[in-house]
Protein backbone atom coordinates (compact mmCIF):
# COMPACT_ATOMS: atom_id res chain seq x y z
CA UNK A 1 0.00 0.00 0.00
CA UNK A 2 2.74 2.50 0.87
CA UNK A 3 4.52 1.84 -2.42
CA UNK A 4 1.43 2.94 -4.34
CA UNK A 5 1.20 6.08 -2.23
CA UNK A 6 4.87 6.84 -2.83
CA UNK A 7 4.54 6.43 -6.57
CA UNK A 8 1.48 8.68 -6.64
CA UNK A 9 3.29 11.39 -4.68
CA UNK A 10 6.35 11.49 -6.91
CA UNK A 11 6.33 14.68 -8.97
CA UNK A 12 6.54 14.45 -12.74
CA UNK A 13 10.01 14.94 -14.14
CA UNK A 14 10.97 18.59 -14.34
CA UNK A 15 7.96 19.90 -12.43
CA UNK A 16 7.92 21.67 -9.12
CA UNK A 17 4.97 22.40 -6.94
CA UNK A 18 4.80 25.83 -5.34
CA UNK A 19 4.91 25.81 -1.57
CA UNK A 20 2.42 27.80 0.39
CA UNK A 21 3.04 29.20 3.83
CA UNK A 22 2.20 26.74 6.55
CA UNK A 23 -0.84 27.70 8.58
CA UNK A 24 -1.43 24.47 10.46
CA UNK A 25 0.92 24.62 13.43
CA UNK A 26 -0.68 21.59 15.07
CA UNK A 27 0.29 19.38 12.13
CA UNK A 28 3.77 20.91 12.14
CA UNK A 29 4.21 20.02 15.80
CA UNK A 30 2.91 16.47 15.31
CA UNK A 31 5.21 15.93 12.33
CA UNK A 32 8.18 17.22 14.33
CA UNK A 33 7.36 14.79 17.15
CA UNK A 34 7.07 11.88 14.74
CA UNK A 35 10.29 12.70 12.91
CA UNK A 36 12.15 13.04 16.21
CA UNK A 37 10.86 9.63 17.31
CA UNK A 38 12.03 7.74 14.20
CA UNK A 39 15.55 6.93 15.52
CA UNK A 40 14.18 5.38 18.72
CA UNK A 41 10.75 4.04 17.76
CA UNK A 42 11.16 3.41 14.05
CA UNK A 43 9.40 4.50 10.91
CA UNK A 44 6.38 2.24 11.38
CA UNK A 45 5.55 3.60 14.84
CA UNK A 46 6.05 7.19 13.69
CA UNK A 47 3.66 6.56 10.79
CA UNK A 48 1.11 4.97 13.12
CA UNK A 49 1.34 7.99 15.43
CA UNK A 50 0.68 10.41 12.58
CA UNK A 51 -2.25 8.31 11.35
CA UNK A 52 -3.73 8.21 14.86
CA UNK A 53 -3.41 11.98 15.08
CA UNK A 54 -5.24 12.40 11.73
CA UNK A 55 -2.29 13.84 9.85
CA UNK A 56 -3.08 13.43 6.13
CA UNK A 57 -1.41 10.36 4.63
CA UNK A 58 0.29 12.37 1.89
CA UNK A 59 1.92 14.61 4.50
CA UNK A 60 3.02 11.66 6.64
CA UNK A 61 4.56 9.84 3.68
CA UNK A 62 6.32 12.97 2.44
CA UNK A 63 7.94 13.85 5.75
CA UNK A 64 8.85 10.32 6.83
CA UNK A 65 10.02 8.86 3.54
CA UNK A 66 11.29 11.99 1.80
CA UNK A 67 12.90 14.11 4.54
CA UNK A 68 14.45 16.42 1.94
CA UNK A 69 10.91 17.52 1.03
CA UNK A 70 10.18 18.81 4.53
CA UNK A 71 9.58 22.48 4.90
CA UNK A 72 12.14 24.48 6.83
CA UNK A 73 9.63 26.06 9.24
Amino acid sequence: MIMNELRDLAPAAGTTTPRVQRLDHRTRDLVNQAVASVPTLGLQRAAEFLATMNVPAEVAVRVLVYPQRRRAN
